[in-house]
Order: C-alpha cells, then sequence, then structure tokens
C-alpha cells in the first residue's frame, strides 16, 4: 500500500501561538464555489456557503482570527492566527485549537450544510488541506499578496492550487 505524504510537520503544536498559511481544495479539484469572470471569483450557491461558514471560524474558536482569504472555483487560502496561550483562559483547552481540528471542523459543517441543502452527495473536499506556518512578515506580506493575485493569475495557474513556495 502506498504511503501517504504527510502535510504537518511531525512534533509541531499546531495549537500554538501562529499565523498559518492554509490551502483546501476540492475532491478531484471539481470547481464547485464559482467562476473566475474578468479576473473575479464570482461565489456561486457552494461558495456562499464556503464564505458564510469560513467568517464564523472566529466566533466559534476562542483566541482563532482570520486574516486574508480568497475563495477560487475549487480550492480556498486562508491565513488563520492562532491566538497567544497566555492570554486563553485556563479553562481553554488548547488541544481544540489545533489547526487540524478548526478545518476539519469547517470542512464538515460546509458539506453537511452544501448536502442537506442541495442534495449534494458527492464528496466534497480532498482529504488533509496545505499549510505553511508563517515565519516573518516579509512571507506574511508575500501570501497576503499572493491570496490577493490569486483570482487575477486564474487563468494562468489554475492546476497549481497548493501552498505559495517562497523563496
Amino acid at each position: 500500500m502506498k504511503e501517504r505524504k504527510r502535510n504537518r510537520l511531525q512534533e509541531y503544536d499546531y495549537s500554538q501561538y501562529g499565523y498559518y498559511f492554509v490551502t483546501l481544495c476540492t475532491d478531484d479539484h471539481k470547481h464547485v464555489f464559482g467562476k473566475i469572470i474578468d479576473e473575479e471569483m464570482i461565489l456561486n450557491q457552494f461558495g456562499c456557503i464556503i464564505k458564510n461558514n469560513w467568517i464564523r471560524i472566529q466566533t466559534i474558536h476562542k483566541n482563532i482570527e482570520l486574516d486574508q482569504f480568497v475563495i477560487m472555483p475549487n480550492h480556498i487560502h486562508g491565513i488563520i492566527i492562532v491566538g497567544d496561550a497566555n492570554f486563553a483562559s485556563p479553562k481553554d483547552d488548547r488541544s481544540n485549537m489545533t489547526l487540524s481540528k478548526i478545518i476539519q471542523q469547517f470542512k464538515r459543517v460546509c458539506s453537511i450544510e452544501i448536502k442537506n441543502k442541495f442534495n449534494y452527495h458527492l464528496p466534497l473536499w480532498q482529504r488533509s488541506f496545505y499549510d505553511r506556518i508563517i515565519r516573518n512578515e516579509n512571507e506574511l506580506y508575500q501570501i497576503k499578496k499572493y491570496i490577493l493575485q490569486n483570482p487575477l493569475k486564474w487563468e494562468i495557474d489554475n492546476n497549481s492550487i497548493e501552498n505559495l513556495e517562497l523563496q
């Protein structure tokens, strides 16, 4: 059996303070969230559900903030900020804020809502997600620029949806 490539860093605590660039792809890279028209993403009903649930992440999870994001026809890029543990109350279970758990819950909620509203029974998401730990201000700037320009570059590189590779 072929061993699956790991997307997360081994031994890294994804509940610790930090900025994380994530990319979630649709199953088989199907274009189900809308279309790019004149270099602008036009969300369809599925895309609107994705957007609403993405924005809700920071209201559901304590010490989580969202930064720049973009929903594309077959993927979403976003920056998730996990807040400082020093500001969490002792009752807060930091394990509930691991990046994987946040993404897993987001994908599940979106899938259930789309299934229930539109009788959509195909898999919505590709398994897992891509992430990059943002290490400094320059990386943050480059990633924000990449996210903002993603719809503009759709025609050029719509088959390349993994996270940005920084030099």
